[in-house]
């Protein structure tokens, strides 16, 4: 208890920065389950994607060494643009390969998850033998600078820039979902889609969207964790993935605004515990928080679905 206290700052500032990376890439699989209700498990593979876009971008910038001012801006918004790209495209390419040839079919949600974790490996297994199976370094981008403290936490930077994306690209998102024409559409399609499509909604092209937004938000958080972080791997996402589903389950799945706070939640938990059991415990307590949610509270935290978003 005695580390509990000591750590109390320190692990409140780390657990909402990485809690922020859970709750981006936790919005995928909430949009995707919110229309299809399946759990897109190639998702993980989707921001592992947006990982070493994000990385070859600063090597083709030819960036060695921390930038400053509206150089450092620059970066980060061509970073952030090419993860998004990144992701976006590969989730695109898994609707149209991975899942739209079995849904025309009629398959079972069963056939569409063995395809999604087939998709997820030949992913991996791609950039692995592409780019090798060793750890990547990121060259440093941001001066790790320490603004302020609180307690004895450091509040730098780079953890601001993370827990800040995070909440304007989910309010982004909750904006489009709740105020325009195509979050109409997605909404529409979560709710009913027989009835959807006799009102004029597209469902091939609202679910291609739904993966698209889905990737691009999971493009973000791969830009954010290669710049904390620095550096990525070919199964990079591998674990990330399975916690921002918790995440995803923890704030209640389907739920936009559930899915950040899950995120929020679950880092949060990761290191209290962490401080308290050791560092080594943390992957041992998010998935005990993933089994505790499904049997106590299987809609999670807000209990909500897309289905009830309203304009």
């Amino acid at each position: 208890m005695h580390a509990f206290v000591t750590q109390f700052w320190p692990s409140t500032i780390d657990g909402l920065t990485i809690g922020s990376i859970y709750g981006l890439i936790a919005l995928g699989y909430t949009l995707v389950y919110g229309v299809l209700r399946l759990i897109n498990f190639a998702h993980s593979e989707v921001f592992m994607v947006g990982t070493f876009a994000s990385l070859f971008t600063l090597h083709g910038l030819g960036i060695t060494h921390a930038e400053t001012g509206f150089a450092l801006v620059g970066v980060l918004i061509l970073m952030g643009l090419a993860g998004m790209a990144g992701s976006g495209i590969t989730a695109v390419v898994l609707e149209r390969v991975a899942y739209r040839p079995l849904r025309k079919r009629g398959s079972s949600r069963l056939a569409a998850l063995i395809s999604a974790i087939g998709a997820s490996f030949f992913l991996q297994e791609v950039f692995a033998l592409r780019y090798g199976r060793d750890l990547l370094s990121f060259p440093p981008l941001m001066n790790k600078t320490v603004l302020f403290h609180i307690g004895s936490g450091q509040v730098r930077a780079d953890k601001v820039l993370v827990v800040v994306a995070a909440l304007v690209m989910a309010l982004a998102l909750d904006r489009f979902v709740n105020g325009s024409r195509l979050g109409r559409g997605v909404r529409a399609t979560a709710q009913d889609p027989d009835t959807a499509v006799l009102m004029g909604v597209n469902i091939d092209r609202i679910v291609m969207i739904t993966f698209l937004v889905g990737g691009m938000m999971a493009g973000v958080a791969a830009m954010l964790y290669g710049n904390y972080f620095e550096l990525t791997q070919y199964n990079v996402g591998f674990l990330l993935g399975i916690k921002a589903f918790t995440a995803a389950v923890l704030g209640g799945i389907g739920n936009i605004r559930g899915a950040l706070l899950g995120g929020l939640t679950l880092g949060l938990i990761e290191n209290y515990g962490g401080s308290v059991f050791g560092a080594q415990w943390k992957d041992v307590i998010a998935f005990t928080v993933l089994v505790l949610v499904l049997m106590v509270r299987p809609t999670g935290l807000l209990g909500e679905k897309l289905t009830r978003a309203r304009a």
